[in-house]
């Protein structure tokens, strides 16, 4: 029973949960989560907690909840197919009642089109739809009135402005007071502003012609009604003109500090709108003049123009220095350049938007700024740059220039106010013209080039001071053709050399520019005379370190000619630069010592000693230097005077003729050399004693030991230190020419002098010895092939003093015929000497020299000639 019981108080099989279609529905359903919940309902509480594990799984309460669950959803999905039905039958109805809509709509769209342009025919045809009766189309007529209306209106505003004026003008007369005008003006706003403006200036003009006496004009009495100023009674009662310029000044006034007002609250608009009515007003002179005036830049940098020059001594001594890169632009006046760059672009957007004349504002704001500011801190620069010295001035200038120029250009660039695009061609030409006008007064004529000129001759003579000296101090040949030859260069010299004391004494020479002088000429102090001055050999000598240093000089020159000049004026001013690089490097460096070599070869052509021939190696150098002169002259300057014609051609005929000069002074030093070598040559031969070809017997054992006569040795040592000196001067195929005319002559020499000594057989022995030393020592020369060949013939001569009768009638046999040897000849005039064979003239006297000519085996060989 009890277990009956308690059966029945439990149902036999778990009630599982029950849904509703807001389960399924709700935002928040989650499938896991929900099936998560079921299975944990579904497990026993026991189970949960750990206790009867043993327990089989009971899988009915699942099963019942599974079977509610699907007889829900079935219910669901009937309640769901029926509201879908429903939904798709509503939409059916709502399209076909659109459908029906539209095709409404669109026929009552196509009736007002039909109407609009029937009514738009009637109104442009003007005529009816029968044809029958013309009447006045409808829009024509309505153009006609609206027409017919603005002539109205406008007839109508100019009667309203007339009878204000008239107004304007009874209050100034009989009030003095502008009362209604002042009115307009208190209600604020552009168009009454300008309105204002417009009625002040013809207010103006009336009292110009109506009131005459408050302008100062003097009036013939009254009128004979007593009417003055169109007011009657006898006295005027006010100055018409002095209340309409109280007014004017006034209106100005106020709308200038309502300009300045907007500016600082960068109000364009306002500002336009005050621009406009001044423009109006008075041209906008003085709403132009306050922004460019008052404008903080130019404050700011009026307060700072009279800081100094910021550039320290280091700089300002490498400017004034030649040898040295010029440092570039000044640090002030490059800032101010980099300044008026920013300032210029933020300007242009400003100036741009609160004027309608923007480039007339723009052109008086550019104007200003090159005109006071960069105007005065350049002069300041160059007045700097002139206490140093004239290169460092000219630098400075150059340096200012390119600055200056580069701002220029990128403004251009940049557009300003036609940015990003270039600028106008009004801007960009005010903008050349301000450039311009800053370096006029440094530009105008000739003043530029003089100057280049000048700070050139100042360094070039300072360079040259000490070579000028030495070479005056030299002694010249006294009288005769040479002095008149080297007269002009002596001029040239006197003049260099005083121009530089000249310059040194002067007093508006600064310190720095003598300093540098001084250095350049390596001189230590000039109070002392200039006598007392040290020179050494080396001051005499050409350098060709000495003139690269001058063609760099004027090359740097010539740069910034071109870059400051005018293109017209190249030609010109590079032909001054030639005739002074002509004029010291040309005839005072290389002639003058060209002309100092030849005096020292001259007074050696009869010298009774040794000649010196420590002259030749200044031909090197002399050659060197006229090569660099020339072809800088044809690559550079002569370039650069292409556009003009007849400068260039007159540059080129200048250069020949200073090449030429030097030439002619080059190949009369070479000729004085040869001539030098032809006399002392002579000289040492006509030491040649007789015995010393004709040996006694005991003389024997030191003819052994004897390896060449005194003269022979003499001779080979004197050519021998011509050739080590020589080959130093000239090279190629000029040295290869001397010594092939100096080997002709010394052969002929040798011929005509082994022709005068009777030899016996040990002499023969001598004569060979000291033809094989000639020969060796020529050899050593560059000589051309055929030279070669008769210089063998030398060798040929010392066999016919010691073989035997026998090779002599042998040798006989290989002689040169009558007239051959003349052809063979190098240089002409050698006669058999010659010739690369020996004449049978010349066989027959070296073989009449011998001792044993008169045997008859020689008389054999002779007879056989």
């Amino acid at each position: 029973m009890e277990r009956g019981g308690s059966s029945a108080s439990r149902a036999l099989f778990p009630k599982g949960p029950s849904f509703t279609l807001e389960d399924f529905s709700n935002k928040d359903f989650i499938v896991r989560d929900f099936v998560d919940s079921l299975a944990e309902e579904a497990v026993p509480a026991s189970r949960r907690s750990g206790q009867g594990a043993n327990q089989p799984f009971d899988p009915k309460p699942l099963i019942r909840t599974f079977e509610n669950a699907q007889s829900q959803l079935g219910a669901l999905s009937e309640e769901l197919q029926a509201k879908e039905s429903e939904l798709l039958s509503q939409v059916r109805r709502a399209e076909i009642q659109h459908d029906q809509t539209l095709e409404t709509l669109g026929r009552k769209l196509d009736q007002s089109m039909a109407q609009f342009e029937a009514l738009d025919l009637t109104l442009n045809n003007g005529t009816a739809a029968s044809g029958s009766n013309r009447i006045d189309g409808g829009g024509n007529i309505a153009v006609q009135i609206g027409e017919k209306l603005e002539e109205l209106d406008r007839k109508r505003r100019k009667a309203q402005d007339a009878n204000f004026l008239i107004q304007c003008w009874m209050e100034v007369t009989e009030t003095g007071q502008l009362t209604s005008l002042e009115e307009i003006q208190r209600q604020g706003g552009a168009e009454n502003k300008i309105r204002c403006a417009v009625i002040a200036r013809q207010l103006m003009r009336i009292s110009q012609r109506l009131d005459p006496i408050s302008w100062g004009q003097q009036v013939n009495g009254l009128r004979g009604n007593g009417v003055t100023n169109g007011v009657t009674g006898v006295n005027r009662r006010h100055n018409t003109r002095e209340a309409l310029e109280k007014f004017s000044e006034l209106l100005e006034q106020d709308l200038l500090k309502q300009f300045n007002n907007s500016y600082r609250r960068q109000n364009f608009d306002d500002m336009m709108e005050c621009a406009k009515v001044l423009l109006d007003f008075n041209g906008g002179a003085s709403v132009i003049a306050a922004f460019v005036n008052q404008h903080q830049f130019f404050i700011d940098r009026d307060q700072l123009i009279s800081d100094e020059v910021t550039t320290d001594g280091e700089t300002w001594d490498q400017l004034a220095d030649p040898d040295s890169d010029p440092p570039g632009v000044e640090p002030s006046l490059q800032s101010l350049v980099d300044e008026v760059k920013i300032i210029m672009q933020e300007e242009s957007f400003i100036i741009k938007r609160a004027f309608p004349y923007y480039e007339t504002v723009l052109i008086k704001f550019i104007q200003r700024v090159f005109q006071q500011s960069i105007q005065q801190r350049l002069e300041m620069v160059l007045d700097k740059a002139t206490t140093i010295s004239s290169l460092a001035f000219l630098r400075c200038l150059h340096a200012s220039r390119t600055y200056i120029g580069a701002l220029v250009d990128d403004l251009k660039t940049h557009g300003l106010t036609e940015h990003p695009e270039p600028c106008s061609a009004q801007i960009s030409q005010t903008l050349d013209q301000q450039l311009e006008e800053l370096f006029i007064p440094y530009l105008v004529g000739n003043s530029y080039i003089e100057r280049e000129k000048k700070s050139l001759e100042e360094m070039y003579n300072s360079l040259l001071f000490k070579f000028t000296l030495y070479h005056s101090r030299r002694k010249k040949a006294p009288t005769g053709f040479m002095a008149a030859i080297a007269q002009q260069g002596t001029q040239l010299l006197a003049s260099a050399k005083d121009a530089y004391m000249e310059r040194l004494e002067s007093s508006d020479l600064t310190p720095t520019q003598k300093r540098i002088m001084l250095r350049v000429a390596r001189i230590q102090d000039t109070s002392s005379n200039k006598n007392e001055i040290e020179l050494s050999e080396q001051d005499g000598i050409l350098s060709v370190a000495y003139a690269k240093r001058m063609i760099g000089w004027l090359a740097e020159s010539v740069r910034r000619t071109l870059e400051m000049g005018s293109s017209t004026e190249t030609p010109k001013d590079v032909n001054t630069l030639l005739n002074l690089l002509l004029t010291s490097m040309g005839q005072v460096y290389v002639e003058t010592a060209l002309d100092a070599a030849l005096d020292w070869a001259a007074s050696q052509e009869y010298s009774k000693t040794e000649p010196d021939l420590s002259y030749l190696p200044s031909i090197r150098p002399a050659v060197t230097i006229t090569n660099l002169m020339s072809r800088f002259i044809s690559t550079v300057l002569i370039k650069l005077a292409e556009s003009n014609t007849t400068v260039r051609r007159s540059m080129e005929a200048q250069t020949k003729m200073a090449i030429e000069a030097t030439e002619r002074k080059t190949n009369a030093v070479i000729k004085s050399t040869m001539d030098v070598t032809l006399n002392w040559i002579p000289k040492l031969l006509s030491q040649q004693k007789k015995t010393d070809f004709r040996p006694k017997d005991n003389d024997l054992e030191g003819i052994i030991d004897t390896l060449q006569t005194p003269p022979c040795q003499g001779i080979c040592n004197f050519l021998s230190k011509l050739y080590a000196q020589l080959r130093l001067a000239i090279d190629g195929h000029n040295l290869e020419m001397f010594f092939s005319e100096l080997a002709l002559a010394v052969h002929r020499l040798l011929f005509e002098h082994f022709k005068k000594f009777q030899v016996n057989a040990t002499g023969g022995l001598m004569v060979t010895k000291d033809i094989a030393k000639y020969v060796s020592t020529i050899k050593e020369w560059p000589l051309t092939k055929d030279v070669q060949q008769i210089v063998e013939v030398l060798t040929e001569v010392g066999y016919l003093f010691i073989i035997q009768p026998e090779a002599l009638k042998e040798r006989s046999r290989n002689l040169a015929g009558v007239g051959v040897e003349g052809k063979a000849a190098l240089g002409g005039g050698g006669g058999g000497a010659a010739g690369k064979k020996l004449s049978k003239a010349d066989f027959k006297q070296f073989v009449l020299k011998r001792e044993d000519s008169g045997s008859a085996g020689v008389q054999a060989v002779l007879a056989g000639l």
